[in-house]
């Protein structure tokens, strides 16, 4: 208890309190420096606490909300990511937000929260999680009437289940008696197939005893779409629909150029009898990363078009049924674009407005098509929409990722001495081969 003090109020009335008064009144400071040395350390940290939390509030960001149309929840992604670019013209985020293709906690503020149900990690295009990230009806699992059937031809894909090199090594090394496909990198199933195989078992590497056989599979599953790839600059690639379709830090296109193939492409030397990996010293390493290596010979156009400019999106995506091998959904030869001696390559006039060769043509938009314009097409139909017919007879096509323009005439009316049942690129390198 405080004593009572015998004093004036104009005494007291300097002071805050009685117990102030009396402090000063009896000295309690110079009495006791401990407590005085205690209080100002207590002060200090009082004062630097709240200058911490006054920057720690003010170093927050302030939550940005999205709200979708897509899904009209609010989500609170952009508060940390607003720098991030918009990933395609195809998926603008005013649409679609980032937790409809993500996951995530899309409320969450703190990060580690925020990033704990993220389907695939940065990845929802894997395809461990690309039905739940990229499906739906109106997405890329609709139907095949509406050409919206995406997941389902990738995932029986040649890209995706390596059926074909997997029945050939079993065969060689005597773990199957024929080359049907039985296995895949994963196991899948297609009850509509068209080609008879209606599943894939998946290819399990402990059940072979063949050392050949396990070399295979330690050092030849691991470059595929639906495989991990390994460690190292020398495996950067990416998994699922960005394998193909994702050439920068957060974007989409269908303009894939080269060497976005070539990531997955290129082509190492190995030892066929031992299943091993060969080294070499004798170029740069960048140039024997490159699928066209010294060794071999290519045409011009191998040189200088993008992959995607020849091949189409049944070859490379799949069609949706299961194939034994590569050759089975490979079909794009020379002649496809050059013709014969005596036929001209085939050839489709546009008539119908919602024809898919306007949809492609809108997501690349290189060309413009327009009604009565004659495009390429492939011995299945598929348009080719970026070459078109031109009145002289002649071919335009357009580099879907370069945007060049090239002009080409069909074989019919040259000195050309093709066979024309040999239609592999090996055959015309005999005379259109060119230095690399």
């Amino acid at each position: 208890m405080v004593p009572k003090i015998q004093s004036s109020r104009a005494d007291r009335r300097q002071y805050h309190c009685a117990y102030c008064y009396y402090a000063y009144s009896h000295d309690i400071y110079s009495v006791n420096p401990l407590m005085k040395k205690l209080l100002t350390v207590a002060s200090g940290l009082l004062l630097l606490t709240l200058l911490f939390l006054w920057w720690w509030n003010a170093r927050a960001p302030k939550p940005i909300e999205l709200i979708p149309t897509l899904t009209g929840q609010p989500e609170y992604c952009l508060t940390c990511h607003a720098d991030v670019p918009e990933i395609s013209p195809s998926h603008p985020t005013e649409t679609f937000g980032c937790v409809s293709c993500h996951g995530g906690e899309r409320l969450a503020l703190d990060a580690d929260l925020a990033h704990s149900t993220m389907r695939g990690g940065a990845n929802p295009s894997d395809l461990s999680v690309v039905e739940a990230s990229c499906g739906g009806s109106n997405c890329h699992s609709g139907s095949e009437a509406d050409d919206r059937h995406h997941i389902q031809r990738v995932i029986t894909s040649i890209q995706s289940t390596y059926a074909g090199a997997i029945s050939n090594i079993r065969f060689t090394f005597g773990a199957q008696t024929d080359l049907s496909a039985h296995f895949g990198i994963h196991a899948v199933t297609d009850e509509q197939t068209q080609t008879g195989f209606t599943s894939l078992a998946k290819f399990d590497l402990f059940n072979e005893s063949n050392p050949n056989i396990q070399k295979f599979g330690e050092n030849c599953l691991t470059c595929h779409i639906n495989a991990t790839p390994r460690e190292g600059d020398a495996y950067a690639r990416q998994t699922g629909c960005s394998a193909c379709h994702s050439v920068g830090n957060h974007t989409y296109t269908t303009a894939i150029p080269y060497t976005q193939c070539n990531a997955c492409h290129n082509r190492g030397n190995y030892d066929l009898r031992t299943m091993t990996f060969t080294e070499r010293t004798d170029q740069p390493t960048s140039r024997l990363a490159d699928y066209y290596q010294p060794i071999a010979q290519f045409t011009q156009c191998e040189y200088t078009l993008d992959c995607i400019d020849c091949h189409t999106r049944s070859e490379v995506m799949g069609d949706g049924d299961i194939h034994a091998n590569q050759k089975d959904i490979q079909y794009v030869q020379c002649k496809t674009c050059h013709g014969t001696l005596t036929e001209l390559p085939l050839t489709k006039t546009l008539t119908d407005p919602n024809d898919i060769a306007f949809t492609l043509a809108f997501l690349n938009p290189i060309i413009d098509l327009k009604l009565g314009d004659t495009i390429l097409i492939t011995e299945k139909g598929e348009p080719l929409w970026n070459i078109r017919l031109l009145p002289d007879g002649t071919y335009e096509m357009i580099g879907k990722a370069t945007r060049q323009y090239f002009t080409f005439r069909p074989v019919m009316g040259t000195a050309c001495e093709q066979n024309p049942a040999e239609q592999e690129s090996r055959y015309c390198h005999e005379c259109h081969a060119v230095e690399h």
